[in-house]
């Protein structure tokens, strides 16, 4: 697959991921949602891994991934379902929209990438306010603990740049669907202890949406997301990864406000409009050889 459609189709799927969330967790639970999700995604990925030969190595290196890989999707995962339920769908891709400022400093510290010029300072500070203008946003709020549920999304949003970077230190050669079973069976006891630890139970009945929304997630934003996102890290830096997230805060906000009826106030879209604009602002040197680079 080449390199564009590849990052095409990871927006498509990051842009409707934070909704079918939300849906997925009506009527099951957060822990139970995300654990039938990567169940299911282990699952097909194993299968699809199986029927191709695609071979799972085990040498040091994948190990080392496999490991780096599961334990940022334990992280980012669960803090996400769990803040989502007091967060609307829109906003928490917002949120996932300050990764690129994260990565971007990680990066020059981990990778030498790139250095903290002026122009990704002043990003990251408008960045910065962007953000303390949507936590000032009440009407953000899905639940009553939207502070709480900010607060989890932000460390989920650290957990998930962490990995990413450190996943590109790393350097591993193997298949994007291998890193991608890896991963998700690293990650599985983890899910299973938190299901075990908060509830333990399976649902009674599972609504029509929730369970739609819970073998989405698995096949697409599991299995098709995680396997593409991998490939894409293995061929742009992992600043240039993490702008797809530039793009996704505002599908996500239209999804949500036209799928769920999410009210889009003026104070998030202040706060919305300063993220994306530091993020182009940090990201400006980068424009021009990534778009370069997608037209071929």
């Amino acid at each position: 697959m080449s390199v564009p459609l590849a990052y095409f189709t990871i927006i498509l799927i990051w842009s409707t991921t934070p909704l079918a969330i939300q849906w997925s967790t009506e009527g099951t639970g957060f822990a139970f949602a995300v654990l039938a999700r990567m169940l299911i995604g282990a699952v097909v990925a194993g299968l699809v891994v199986a029927v191709w030969r695609i071979g799972l190595p085990l040498h040091a290196r994948a190990r080392r991934a496999y490991l780096v890989g599961g334990l940022g999707v334990f992280g980012a995962m669960a803090l996400t379902y769990w803040g989502a339920r007091y967060v609307n769908s829109g906003l928490v891709s917002v949120l996932f929209g300050l990764s690129p400022l994260m990565a971007g400093i990680m990066a020059a510290l981990w990778l030498g990438e790139a250095s903290l010029t002026r122009a990704k300072v002043s990003g990251t500070l408008l960045g910065a306010l962007g953000l303390a203008v949507i936590f000032l946003h009440g009407g953000s709020a899905a639940g009553e603990h939207v502070v709480a549920g900010l607060v989890a999304l932000l460390a989920a949003v650290f957990v998930y740049s962490a990995s990413l970077v450190y996943l590109k230190r790393i350097g591993d050669d193997s298949p994007p669907l291998a890193t991608t079973v890896g991963s998700l069976t690293v990650s599985l006891p983890f899910f299973a202890l938190v299901w075990l630890t908060s509830d333990g139970s399976l649902p009674a009945v599972i609504p029509p949406r929730s369970g739609a929304a819970i073998v989405y997630l698995g096949v697409f934003g599991s299995v098709i997301g995680f396997a593409l996102y991998y490939y894409v890290i293995k061929h742009l830096e992992a600043s240039k990864v993490a702008l797809i997230t530039l793009i996704t805060p505002v599908m996500a906000l239209l999804l949500g406000h036209l799928l769920n009826g999410e009210e889009i106030g003026g104070r998030l879209m202040a706060g919305t409009t300063l993220i994306l604009l530091g993020l182009a602002i940090h990201e400006g040197e980068s424009w021009r050889p990534l778009l370069a680079r997608l037209r071929r």
